[in-house]
């Protein structure tokens, strides 16, 4: 893949988390949960937009899983036992300009599975 394919590949991601986050944003009741997909690591945050602070965070690397589906799906279950150990119960899913396809898929359908309402 040459340069210039990439910038454009990394530019249209970008607006389109813009345009997501225009619409979004979190609270202390029901924060926004941001996900970050790399080629390695998957990384995902609760996060109040009122006070700009992170309520509890968690990524693959420090649990020892992949980025792929199998490992976003093992993810989605640990980070659903923090939220429900933070008092958490429902979110806003901001899937950060990624589709909602494969691997962001995988992690939203285990928090779902774990009681995790969005």
């Amino acid at each position: 893949m040459n340069a210039r394919v990439l910038k454009s590949k990394i530019a249209n991601r970008l607006k389109r988390k813009r345009r997501v986050r225009a619409k979004i944003s979190g609270s202390a009741t029901l924060p926004r949960v941001s996900v970050f997909r790399s080629n390695r690591y998957l990384s995902v945050q609760a996060i109040d937009d009122a006070t700009s602070t992170t309520i509890c965070g968690l990524n693959s690397k420090s649990t020892g899983h992949k980025a792929n589906k199998e490992g976003a799906t093992a993810l989605g279950a640990a980070f659903a036992a923090k939220l429900k150990e933070a008092g958490i119960a429902s979110i806003v899913f901001d899937r950060n300009g990624y589709q909602y396809h494969g691997v962001i898929a995988a992690f939203g359908e285990s928090l779902r599975a774990n009681e995790i309402k969005f």
